[in-house]
C-alpha cells in the first residue's frame, strides 16, 4: 500500500489491477520461501494471474490505451535469444516471470508491465476470465505438447485447478474420452462438472493397480497421460497406464529426483515429455472464451478483497474450493 505509483517505460503500460488468482506456487513461496533453485532473498509481491485496466501507456505503445481492459501474461523475455527466434521464448533462461524471485508480481494496487505481454479483453469475457488464462495456459500449452486430437483417450492424474483446465482443453481438442485420478471426492465431482468423463478416487492403490484400474474404467489404456501431481506413485501410475507409443507430458513439479520405470516407458516408446509454464497461448485463450466455446468461470469458487489476502492465503493452503480469487480494485461492485 505504502510503494510510490510506478510510471510505465516506453514500452510498457500502468494497470490498475483488478482479480489476481492465487496459485499453489505463490503459497509455496510463502511458506518456504523457495521453489527449486528460485530462492526468495529479498521482499517479493506475489502473484501472476491477473487482469486489470490500462491507466497509463508508455510513448512507444500504440495499441493498448487507457481504459483497456487487458489479461496480463506473466513471462516476458529480457533478450531476444535463440529462444525467442524459434518461438519458445517461455524457455528463455533470463525471461523475467511474475512473483519468481526476484521478480516482483501483480498482487498489487498498481503494476507496470511490457505492453507486448497484455492482451486486451473482449467485452464478453471477464476479468475474473482474464485472471484465469493463466492457468488455462498451462492446460494450452501441456495438451499441444501432448498432441491432443479427435479421438483421444486422455488419462489426468490430478484434479486441482491445473488437472480442470487440462480437462476442460482436451475436451475442447477433441478428446473422445478423459479420465481423471485424485485423492479427493469433492474435486472429481468438479472434474465431472467441467467435462470429464471418468473419474477414480485413489485411495492407497499401488501405481501399477491406478493403471490397471484406469484402463478397466476407460476400456483401453490411453494414448496420453497428463500428469498434474508430481507426486513420484502419480508419475509412476502415468507411465504403467500410457498406451505403447503414447505420450506422457509431465505438469506438477514435485522432487528433484524421482525413481520411475524408465525401462519400461524405454521398450513401450512412451514419450516422456515436460512442459514449462506455456508460450503464445493468450491469443487462442482470448478467442475461446469470447467465442464461450469453453467455460472456466467455475473454477472461481472463491473470492477476497485485498485487504483480506492473508485470509485467501490461508484459504488456498488449506486446499478449500478450487480457486481463490483476489479483488484488488476497491471501486469494483461486482459480486
Amino acid at each position: 500500500e505504502n510503494r510510490p505509483i510506478p510510471e510505465p517505460g516506453h514500452n510498457e503500460v500502468l494497470l490498475r489491477m483488478h482479480s489476481v488468482g492465487i496459485c499453489g506456487s505463490d503459497v509455496h513461496y510463502w511458506q518456504h520461501g523457495r521453489i527449486g533453485d528460485f530462492v526468495v532473498k529479498d521482499p517479493m509481491v506475489l502473484g501472476h494471474e491477473a487482469s486489470g485496466t490500462v491507466v497509463k501507456v508508455g510513448s512507444g505503445v500504440t495499441h493498448l490505451k487507457p481504459g483497456d481492459r487487458v489479461a496480463i501474461e506473466p513471462g516476458v523475455p529480457r533478450e531476444e535469444d535463440e529462444f525467442c527466434k524459434n518461438g519458445r521464448y517461455n524457455l528463455s533462461p533470463t525471461i523475467f516471470f511474475c512473483a519468481t524471485p526476484p521478480d516482483d508480481g501483480n498482487l498489487c494496487r498498481y503494476y507496470k508491465h511490457s505492453a507486448s505481454y497484455c492482451y486486451k479483453l473482449p467485452d464478453n469475457v471477464t476479468f475474473e476470465e482474464g485472471a484465469l488464462i493463466e492457468p488455462l495456459s498451462v492446460g494450452i500449452h501441456a495438451c499441444k505438447r501432448a498432441g491432443v486430437s479427435l479421438g483421444s483417450k486422455v488419462f489426468v492424474s490430478g484434479s486441482g485447478p491445473i488437472g480442470l483446465v487440462n480437462v476442460i482443453v482436451a475436451k475442447m481438442m477433441g478428446a473422445a474420452a478423459v479420465i481423471v485420478t485424485d485423492l479427493s471426492a469433492p474435486r472429481l465431482q468438479k472434474a465431472k462438472e467441467v467435462g470429464a468423463d471418468f473419474t477414480i478416487q485413489v485411495k492407497n492403490e499401488t501405481p501399477q493397480e491406478v493403471a490397471s484400474k484406469v484402463e478397466n474404467v476407460l476400456g483401453c489404456m490411453p494414448e496420453i497421460t497428463v500428469e498434474c501431481t508430481g507426486v513420484q506413485a502419480c508419475i509412476q501410475a502415468g507411465i504403467y497406464a500410457t498406451r505403447s507409443g503414447g505420450t506422457i507430458v509431465l505438469v506438477g513439479l514435485g522432487p528433484d529426483m524421482v525413481t520411475v520405470p524408465i525401462v519400461n516407458a524405454a521398450v513401450r516408446e512412451v514419450d516422456i515429455r515436460g512442459i514449462f509454464r506455456y508460450c503464445n497461448t493468450w491469443p487462442v485463450a482470448i478467442a475461446l472464451l469470447a467465442s464461450k466455446r469453453i467455460n472456466i468461470k467455475p473454477l472461481v469458487t472463491h473470492r477476497f478483497p485485498l485487504e483480506k489476502a492473508l485470509e485467501a492465503f490461508e484459504t488456498t493452503k488449506r486446499g478449500e474450493g478450487v480457486k481463490v480469487m483476489l479483488k484488488c480494485d476497491p471501486t469494483d461492485q461486482s459480486p
